[in-house]
């Protein structure tokens, strides 16, 4: 008892910090192990995704039906797209500009790269379209994220505008909401064993080759992360909602670890709701509107990484892009992101998208991908943390201007856990 008692009392970030570097460890020195415990990770990821379509449904009927006045849910709503578009845009610059800077695909030869296929390109209009669903259960049982926010978007002002009748609805929503986060409570415990387990496993199948074959596009991706997270996102906190910036991502660790093991916006989406309300005070209502629409449409770390993968294909194929080839592929990324479903790697299959815009072929691009593919998973790991931080510092800002945000509770929780993790 003294030995479970011992382990709880760890702060969770420390102790997924001791997975993840035990994980590189085993990974590295004994991979044979690594294999033997993969089971562990892929049980973390299916529990994670297991809660993401109740979790999404859910809170994001039961948040609308705490706003109560559709016409303050319309006023979150335009900020939280808003300000997801601006960050998204940006972060296609700042990806753009560090490929032309670093030029990481210069001396890469593709003489001996096997081309891998790619799926037909999904236009905007089929995107749009796919919104509204046919099948309701259909939606939910595929996971399409977009069609399951329209439904909740839906559910949940239905139940406001019913008034009386629809107060047991209000009610079921939000008990429901309460319980989910308390499984997600549940889950998070699992997370150093999983975080062991996949780190361990990717290190096991990639080892140092990731560092030699493309390791300035892995430099990039880094250089770009951090740049967009302490940069952009540090503005949004500490300049807009005028909050202290270290406390902010202090009170984040949890999800961006999870963001980096599970390398997916969807799978991070319980803990973020998690920290988001019990770490930085943000309400119940923000929360459960803003980071949902956020792990669909908040991809800061896909577009950046886009915007540079883009760069690194051109290079890559020797072509020298002009003035004109830069905006449509500033434009053409920002709008390929937004589009891009929240799995790992999911972002490399919208590089057709960019790069046809300005006359690269299908064949050309599916070399590029048959060269990144290999190594993509600890590249999108690191790619997914800056998703992450986006998603929390939009709906930190949102509630901030909402005065959905308790500033007691962000600096008062952030001091108790200083205190706990010194």
């Amino acid at each position: 008892m003294r030995l479970i008692r011992g382990w709880f009392g760890i702060p969770l970030w420390q102790r997924v910090m001791g997975g993840l570097l035990l994980g590189v460890a085993l990974g590295l020195f004994w991979p044979e192990g690594a294999g033997a415990i993969r089971l562990v990770g892929e049980l973390f990821v299916r529990l994670i995704k297991m809660l993401v379509v109740p979790v999404v449904l859910v809170t994001i009927a039961g948040g609308i039906a705490t706003l109560g006045d559709p016409r303050r849910l319309g006023s979150i709503g335009l900020r939280t797209v808003g300000l997801f578009a601006a960050t998204t845009l940006v972060a296609v610059s700042i990806g753009m500009a560090m490929g032309l800077i670093l030029r990481p695909g210069a001396a890469m030869q593709l003489a001996d790269v096997v081309p891998h296929p790619l799926g037909a390109p999904v236009t905007p209009a089929d995107q749009l379209l796919s919104i509204v669903p046919i099948n309701i259960v259909e939606a939910l049982g595929r996971g399409d994220m977009l069609a399951i926010i329209f439904v909740a978007v839906l559910l949940g002002t239905g139940s406001v505008m019913a008034g009386e009748a629809g107060r047991p609805v209000v009610a079921l929503l939000q008990g429901l909401s309460a319980v989910l986060l308390h499984i997600v409570r549940v889950v998070m415990e699992v997370t150093p064993f999983g975080v062991l387990a996949l780190i361990a496993q990717a290190v096991a199948v990639n080892g140092t080759a990731l560092f030699v074959h493309v390791g300035w596009l892995a430099l990039a991706v880094i250089i770009a992360s951090l740049v967009q997270m302490l940069v952009v996102h540090a503005a949004l906190v500490g300049l807009v909602a005028r909050l202290p910036v270290v406390r902010f991502f202090w009170g984040i660790v949890d999800a961006l670890i999870v963001a980096f093991s599970t390398a997916s916006s969807s799978a991070t989406l319980p803990v973020a709701l998690r920290v988001a309300q019990d770490n930085l005070g943000v309400s119940r209502g923000v929360a459960s509107t803003v980071l949902p629409l956020g792990a669909s449409i908040g991809k800061d770390g896909t577009a950046m990484y886009v915007g540079l993968l883009g760069q690194f294909a051109l290079q890559a194929l020797g072509i020298v892009p002009d003035a004109t080839m830069l905006v449509v592929m500033l434009v053409t990324g920002a709008l390929a992101a937004f589009g891009t479903a929240p799995v790992p790697s999911a972002s490399l299959f919208m590089l057709a998208a960019m790069l046809s815009a300005v006359g690269v072929g299908a064949e050309q691009t599916a070399l590029v991908v048959g060269l990144v593919l290999p190594f993509d998973r600890l590249l999108d790991m690191t790619r997914t943390v800056p998703s992450a931080s986006a998603n929390l510092a939009v709906a930190t800002l949102v509630a901030r201007a909402e005065g959905e945000l308790d500033a007691a509770r962000f600096r008062g929780s952030m001091v108790e856990q200083a205190q706990d993790r010194a």
